[in-house]
């Protein structure tokens, strides 16, 4: 029973701690040091939000490197559920996408005679 007293003491205390002041202190220094990071490096045109520096997007005009490819099949593109496909390397369906990048890209650029990059 003494040391029932100290230790929810201190459970307290790093409850605190680590749930309240460190999660709010880490925010605002990030908002005060990095504003345009710490609100998801958001991109406006126009006073308009078009996406975020850091998702994949859909760029279709020849002018444009290739975006991400989109793990979100439902509405491609969308930031709400952005995230990776977590297909497994012997998953014939990421085989299945992969393949038809690899034609699409072909298809893109037909004069170039070298092997498509793993990371497109």
């Amino acid at each position: 029973m003494i040391g029932l007293r100290p230790a929810f003491s201190t459970m307290l205390f790093l409850l605190l701690l680590t749930g309240g002041v460190y999660p709010l202190l880490t925010t605002a220094l990030g908002q005060w040091w990095f504003p345009w990071q710490a609100n998801g490096s958001l991109i406006h045109k126009d006073n308009v939000i078009r996406g975020s520096a850091l998702i994949g997007q859909s760029f279709t005009a020849a002018g444009y490197f290739h975006g991400r490819p989109s793990a979100t099949a439902d509405t491609p593109y969308n930031p709400l559920a952005s995230g990776g496909s977590n297909l497994a390397a012997s998953n014939p369906e990421l085989d299945a996408q992969i393949q038809a990048r690899v034609a699409a890209l072909r298809a893109a650029n037909p004069q170039a005679s070298s092997a498509v990059p793993v990371e497109l």
